[in-house]
């Protein structure tokens, strides 16, 4: 291919989900910038996704299968690979079965169409309840929690940032991160037409960070006492006689009980336990209740602490209360165009957590996961039920989980290890195979889980910018390792894995009185979807399917792939639009405002009120010009703002003699940290970003080892955990800092 080109993509680096348009010139992508007519970014771009060409054209990207030769990685073909892993990984299942294979999920396979349709089938074949993610080192609290006031964990509410008056950001700095679970592209566009708008931005973060700087107002609580002041919050509400469900008052149960569990959180009770003043909490209260709408969001900060999930249970409790759930301008309910189509309103099953349990610690499952930190115990403690064999795909678990020097060892007895990854990084160097997925701009896009959380209904397809040959794309290798684990032989067409899924959607559909295609041929549906890969066979028919969707031609005008692809800047498909019939699956039909599984850990919580560790605590940090750990090696994202440094008052370096360098100890171990002297950081608080640690022998990735940083996971022991949801306790550390030497 020669000459210049223009293609346009959806950037797949963070969970803003940009437009992007890329220039494309002799066979490579040499640029990116913003997609001006993309229908939900309007042209915005970060650091990250102008990085593209340089991601994309990585010189340490795999591009061929590594196999383990004597004790090596070396290249292969994908005939060898592919016949590798069905000749190994069969030994470990013919052996021990597929309950004693343990596969973890990154982070990125939220951002691809081959994690969002591909992995659940991998994790079925095998039958194992040995399944880890990056959810429980950041989002499970969220799950549990919406699980059990709407019966759905993935119902999640967003704040409609385009029409808010009053925004309560809680734990996040969208200002730097581009926000997580609300997808929003130009976050801080939005943040500041809320302020032309008169409207009116809080931000509670114990860190001076960016978005704070921005804000009205900043609460600077301790870390890990989100929960406590949320709760204190609550009781505002109800002893000043602000509360107000409007439409939701025939929707809910459990006021009565909220109001009496947040009794003893009086804002004089909570005040020294967060280090807020009393007047600080009763204002915020007030303010959330008389604003014409408001939102109360909270992120990752609220989420890894040692009452995650409480946490993340009374942010949407505050905006129940305040009558902002479901309503523009409040906290809303997404629509997805692969959402099923809306149903009529009915009882659900519920949700539950604890329907099994880990072997060694006994941790509770939740959303049929168990916790990231158990991960390392279970593969090197002996005994029925061990971890005999690994999967990960897109992971690196070593630098994300608690203690990776243990998993690090760990990883080393399995009987066979594979990884599915574009890397050799700290955690795939122990795999015995490794398949490599293309660069971005060879893959097809769409948002399968971020399209659930966007802040504007929309729509939008990415085919590959350029084309692939030689070798198989993600959904490809994930399809012929399903065949692998369903006996078919890794030869088989892949395709066969796509047909049997679309076999059974549509009978299923076919079967369902409410369906759209409700009695009719599962033939004559298959027949009209269309000659192409079978992840776009999937995708039409899910559109086809989904609340927007043609009813396979009974909606003339409804939505499909080919008027996907046929408008290359997206659909809009509007604002958010109340929903909560939609969404509501609890046994009862309402809401469940005081489930007993979370109520009953409110006794744990107003017991820390008297506990203040002594010395500092330790938090992390977002970067823009990073993404967990697999944005390290690219010089253009590389120096600046993005650096593994310590940051910390001023005062406190003064008092600790800190200068250039500092000795970090915490319950799983100690380092050495670059220190960064700065007010935007509160007294007693100290900060490390995640995802660094470049520093391991056997890797691949040169510019991330010549700023290799420190891991911040390896103070943190992994024994400490969110008991509702098994997520690490990541922030709000007790740590030790003294100067090096």
């Amino acid at each position: 291919m020669r000459g210049m080109t223009t293609a346009l993509r959806i950037c797949p680096l963070c969970e803003a989900t940009c437009g992007l348009t890329l220039t494309i010139d002799g066979g490579r992508v040499t640029g990116a910038r913003g997609d001006r007519d993309d229908v939900f970014s309007k042209g915005f771009i970060c650091p990250k996704g102008a990085s593209f060409a340089e991601l994309d054209n990585d010189p340490d990207r795999l591009t061929r299968p590594l196999i383990r030769r004597n004790g090596a990685l070396t290249e292969a073909t994908w005939e060898e690979a592919f016949a590798a892993v069905a000749e190994r990984l069969g030994a470990v299942l013919a052996e021990h079965g597929g309950t004693a294979v343990g596969v973890y999920l990154g982070n990125p396979n939220a951002h691809t169409i081959a994690g969002g349709l591909y992995t659940p089938l991998v994790v079925k074949a095998l039958g194992t309840r040995q399944v880890y993610s990056a959810s429980t080192l950041d989002q499970m609290p969220k799950h549990v929690a919406l699980g059990y006031m709407f019966g759905s964990p993935v119902a999640f509410t967003v704040p409609d940032l385009d029409r808010t008056d009053y925004l309560v950001v809680i734990g996040a700095n969208p200002l730097v991160s581009n926000g997580s679970l609300a997808t929003a592209a130009d976050f801080p566009g939005k943040l500041r037409a809320l302020r032309k708008r008169g409207g009116r931005l809080v931000v509670i973060d114990p860190a001076r960070t960016r978005t704070a700087e921005f804000a009205d107002r900043h609460l600077a609580p301790r870390p890990g006492t989100d929960a406590a002041l949320l709760a204190s919050v609550v009781n505002v509400l109800f002893d000043e006689d602000l509360v107000d469900l409007n439409g939701l008052a025939g929707h809910v149960d459990g006021v009565d009980e909220v109001r009496a569990l947040t009794a003893d959180f009086t804002p004089d009770t909570v005040a020294a336990h967060c280090e807020v003043p009393a007047d600080d909490i009763r204002t915020l209260a007030r303010e959330i209740a008389a604003a014409p709408s408001a939102a109360v969001y909270g992120r990752i900060g609220t989420s890894t602490v040692e009452f995650g999930t409480l946490g993340s249970w009374l942010v949407d409790v505050v905006n129940i209360l305040t009558g902002n759930l479901d309503r523009p301008g409040g906290a809303m309910f997404p629509l997805s165009p692969i959402a099923s189509a809306p149903r009529p309103p009915k009882p659900g099953r519920g949700f539950r957590t604890g329907r099994w349990h880990s072997r060694v610690s006994g941790y509770p499952e939740a959303l049929s996961e168990l916790p990231a930190a158990a991960f390392a115990e279970e593969i090197d403690t002996p005994g029925d039920g061990q971890i005999k064999a690994v999967i990960t795909i897109a992971g690196n678990p070593v630098l994300s989980a608690p203690d990776g020097d243990r998993l690090d060892k760990a990883l080393d007895g399995v009987e066979f290890m594979l990884s599915i990854d574009p890397y050799l990084n700290e955690t795939t160097r122990h795999a015995d195979v490794i398949l490599p997925p293309p660069p971005p701009s060879r893959s097809a896009h769409f948002d399968i889980a971020l399209n659930s959380l966007a802040v504007r209904n929309n729509a939008r397809y990415s085919p590959p910018a350029l084309p692939l040959t030689g070798r198989p794309d993600e959904a490809e290798i994930l399809s012929r390792l399903a065949l692998i684990l369903y006996g078919l032989g890794h030869d088989g067409d892949p395709m066969l894995v796509d047909d049997q899924v679309i076999a059974m959607t549509l009978a299923k559909e076919v079967a369902d009185p409410h369906s759209p295609v409700t009695g009719r041929s599962v033939d004559e549906l298959t027949a009209m979807l269309p000659q192409a890969p079978g992840y776009e066979r999937r995708l039409d028919m899910m559109l086809r399917l989904g609340p927007y969707g043609d009813a396979f031609g009974a909606k003339p005008d409804g939505l499909t792939l080919a008027k996907l692809k046929a408008a290359p800047h997206g659909i809009d498909l509007g604002p958010l639009r109340p929903r909560l019939g939609e969404v509501l699956r609890t046994p009862s039909g309402r809401i469940e405002l005081a489930p007993h599984q979370l109520t009953a850990d409110v006794a744990r919580l107003r017991d820390a009120l008297g506990r203040r560790p002594d010395g500092f605590v330790l938090i992390g940090r977002r970067h823009l010009r990073s993404n967990n750990s697999w944005m390290h090696n690219l010089p253009a994202l590389s120096g600046g703002s993005n650096r593994c440094t310590l940051r910390i008052n001023p005062d406190d370096a003064a008092d600790l003699g800190l200068t250039d360098t500092a000795v970090v100890k915490g319950p799983g171990g100690e380092l050495l940290a670059p220190v960064e002297i700065t007010p935007e950081m509160r007294r007693g608080v100290v900060s490390l970003p995640h995802g660094w640690g470049h520093d391991r022998g056997g890797t691949g990735q040169r510019v991330a080892a010549d700023e290799p940083g420190v891991n911040v996971n390896q103070l943190n022991d992994g024994t400490h955990l969110d008991p509702l949801s098994g997520t690490a306790v990541l922030n709000g550390i007790p740590v030790d800092i003294a100067p090096a030497g």
